[in-house]
Parts: structure tokens; sequence; C-alpha cells
């Protein structure tokens, strides 16, 4: 019975392996298709190195979460099978996977800057991109998670810059993204009209200030980054 259970927990520990590593593989093939191999095992390892942000974060606050599943051109998230038990939990593991994934997209930057390596270059801009996009003060961007301890009615500035970001850049996965974030921002508008809700969102101000810095400092330095290193990427 006990040689029996063993072989399942390995199997159930394989199988999110296989799933991680699966659909690792698969965003590294479609990227590589339009970007070349080394650029695209690069991209999908910054992403990877940002979903364990949240992935660690979550276990250190005692969460069940599931390893990362990627889907190429979408990104990858973790799935939470236990949900945060109030708004400062949810925004530690939001914060998490952009804070991680700068230093990711920083080490890319200083050995881009050791090397001369072009590639590394673009990783790095593309590391810093990639989680200043993810900032975006709307749920399900982690930016979402993240400026809901400070107050929810900061989702209704996110409307207007996913809009923004749609006409400068048309994407189907804006749109998947404002599809997502509808139900928030009405909740957002409406403002809390539950008990239960406004328990989730009670948090002191010392803590509303300390992520409101640290989320506006992460923000603008990602924003400088990438202005940066815009200047700077090979053209043609």
């Amino acid at each position: 019975m006990l040689s029996t259970l063993l072989l399942l927990l390995k199997g159930a520990k394989l199988g999110k392996f296989l799933v991680t590593g699966g659909t690792m593989l698969v965003s590294v093939f479609a990227y590589a298709l339009l970007f070349g191999w080394p650029y695209a095992a690069g991209f999908v390892g910054l992403i990877f190195v940002h979903e364990m942000g949240h992935f660690i974060a979550a276990r250190s606050r005692g969460l069940d979460v599931g390893a990362p599943t990627f889907i190429p051109f979408v990104g990858a998230w973790i799935q939470l099978k236990d949900q945060p038990r109030d708004a400062e939990t949810e925004a530690y593991i939001g914060m998490a996977g952009p804070l991680v994934g700068s230093f990711g997209a920083l080490a890319c930057y200083w050995m881009a800057r050791e090397t001369g390596s072009s590639l590394l270059l673009a990783l790095a801009y593309s590391g810093f991109f990639l989680n200043l996009f993810n900032l975006i003060p709307v749920s399900p961007f982690d930016g979402g998670r993240i400026t809901a301890v400070i107050s929810p009615r900061l989702w209704l500035i996110g409307a207007p810059l996913l809009v923004a970001l749609f006409f400068w850049r048309p994407s189907p996965l804006l749109i998947l993204m404002a599809v997502l974030a509808w139900p928030r921002l009405v909740e957002a508008w409406r403002g809390i009209r539950t008990p239960e809700a406004a328990q989730y969102y009670e948090v002191d101000i010392e803590t509303r200030t300390s992520y409101g810095l640290l989320y506006l400092g992460l923000a603008a330095f990602l924003a400088i980054m990438c202005q940066e290193l815009h200047s700077e990427l090979p053209r043609g």
C-alpha cells in the first residue's frame, strides 16, 4: 500500500514536470519560428523566472500552487489551488513575479554589458518590458493584484492604459485581458459592497504605503530601463 502511494506521488510530481517542461518546449519552438532558437530559449527562460517568483511567494505563504504552464504568445501562469486569505497576501504573490523577473532581466543586462552581446541586450529589454507590462494596474495582470492592496479603484486607471496599448500595438491578447478584467472593473466602479469583501481588502496604512512605494519604484525603474535599452537595440 505504501509503495503504491509513493509511486502515485512520484507520478504526480513527474506529471507536473512534464506539463511545465513540455509547454516550455512548445513555447520555445513557437517563438523560434519567428525569432530564432537562442532568443526563444532566453525569452521563455525569463518568463519562467517571472513565474517562479509567484510560485515561491505562494509557497512561502503556505498556499498550494501548481507548477507553471506556458502558452505561446500568451505567456504563462501558475494555478493557485488555495486562494489568498486577504489582499496583502495576493499583493505579495503578485509583486514577487515582476520583482524576481526584473532581477532575471538585470542579469541579462549585466552579461550583455560584460560580453557586448546584442542577443543578451535584446533579452534584457524584453525582460524589462515583460515585467513592466505585467504591472498594468488591473486584474488579471500582476499590477491589478498589487494595487488592490492600496485600493481596488486603482483598477479604473488600468482600463485606459489597456485601450492605449491596443491602439499602439493592436493584439488579440489585449482583447482577452480586457474581457478577463471586465468583472473587476465593474467591481471597482461599484465599490466594495459586502462585509466579506471589505474584510478582504482591510489593510493598515503602513502596508498600503509600502506596497505603493514598491510598486511605483519598480514601475519607474522598468520604464527607465526600457527607454534606455530601446535606443541601444540594433536596428535591421
